[in-house]
């Protein structure tokens, strides 16, 4: 299974760097491997008599190395694509349930989100193809080389299919995506049909097999239901998470620095933090700056830090001791607005910025709490 998605806190084993991708396995996937190596140990000792158990599970296992590489070359595709249109690919991760290629940046236009997404499961029908046709006219000796390439080129065209299906986080969501996109103009609206079309599949994936179950009178064998639903709840996650997602990318234009930001006064370092407090209140500020004799800016008096100082220590307390110095990456411009906003912030994460007008001269201080209450509640 394959997703597209933002940045994951769990990298795992690392494996190599292919075209540059740092590529991470999970823990997970050696209960994968261990899975399928005990459920088609047995199948491989009858379509190949001749193998003992334990050569027959061995094939099993290279079975599960081999499915998992050709879903690492589906990932590939995605994350080579998306490089080559100049989105920054972080790392890709084999875990549980596939791969994911974490791309840290939205397609700009709808066509390159489209390209993208197609990419994997053009490569895995494209896999799942030339395993049909070295079956079919290569390979004739009906041993574990023809054995191996049966399972493979069926499970290419599975994962290949099943990523087509229409609904988010599947590749098949993605494209969907793209074309509502196109046709509305609107992201957003795409990323809500296509999470909505995820969540249909969800329960698509458990009602159907027991819909034709109970159409064919058969008992419902509760195992039977066990890996739908495992296959159900990842979909449903996965949709309401870029339904989430939505809401809060809709919000990024209401994200203004002028607006948000809270009226400074400038102080000198030795700046008793009483006085700089009492001064504070007689403007109506909401921040200290801390400035050198010149007007200079130079740190950021930190917010915790001040409601941490009890009120008897502060008169003994001078601002430098609770300032935080700034760096160039924690002074913005005072204009910033919405996406690039939101990226400057999150190029140097802090709980405070310095906002500066084009000709260098204080604006405010802009608080990260601040800009966070504008996504509260999504």
């Amino acid at each position: 299974m394959s997703e597209q998605s933002p940045r994951q806190e769990f990298s795992g084993l690392r494996m190599g760097k292919p075209f540059g991708i740092p590529v991470y396995v999970s823990w997970t996937w050696f209960l994968v491997a261990a899975f399928i190596t005990v459920m088609f140990g047995p199948r491989m000792q009858q379509m190949l008599p001749e193998l003992d158990s334990t050569v027959a599970y061995a094939v099993a296992f290279v079975f599960a190395v081999l499915l998992y590489v050709s879903v690492l070359l589906h990932e590939l595709a995605h994350s080579v694509l998306a490089k080559w249109y100049g989105l920054p690919v972080r790392r890709i991760t084999l875990y549980l349930l596939g791969g994911v290629s974490e791309i840290e940046k939205e397609p700009p236009t709808p066509g390159k989100e489209f390209a993208i997404a197609a990419a994997g499961p053009a490569l895995s029908l494209g896999l799942a193809g030339i395993g049909l046709a070295a079956d079919v006219y290569l390979i004739d000796s009906g041993g574990i080389l023809e054995a191996l390439t049966w399972q493979l080129w069926v499970a290419n065209l599975i994962v290949g299919v099943f990523n087509l299906l229409p609904g988010l986080p599947l590749d098949g969501g993605r494209m969907l995506r793209a074309g509502v996109w196109r046709l509305t103009r609107n992201p957003g609206s795409g990323t809500i049909v296509a999470a909505w079309g995820g969540r249909v599949l969800a329960v698509l994936l458990v009602v159907f097999p027991v819909a034709t179950s109970l159409s064919s009178g058969q008992d419902i064998d509760p195992v039977d239901l066990v890996w739908p639903l495992v296959l159900a709840s990842f979909i449903w996650m996965g949709a309401s998470q870029s339904l989430r997602v939505a809401k809060i990318r809709a919000r990024i234009p209401q994200v203004d620095a002028r607006a948000l930001a809270r009226r400074a006064i400038p102080v000198t370092a030795e700046t008793p933090l009483s006085e700089a407090l009492r001064q504070a209140g007689e403007s109506r500020a909401g921040a200290l700056v801390v400035v050198d004799h010149e007007g200079k800016p130079l740190a950021i008096v930190n917010e915790a830090s001040v409601q941490a100082t009890p009120e008897h220590r502060r008169p003994w307390v001078n601002v430098a001791s609770l300032a935080k110095s700034l760096e160039p990456t924690m002074v913005l411009a005072a204009g910033l607005t919405g996406e690039p906003l939101i990226d400057a912030m999150r190029a140097a994460p802090g709980s405070e910025y310095l906002l500066v007008e084009d000709s260098g001269e204080i604006y405010g201080v802009l608080a990260t709490a601040d800009v966070n209450r504008v996504f509260s509640g999504v």
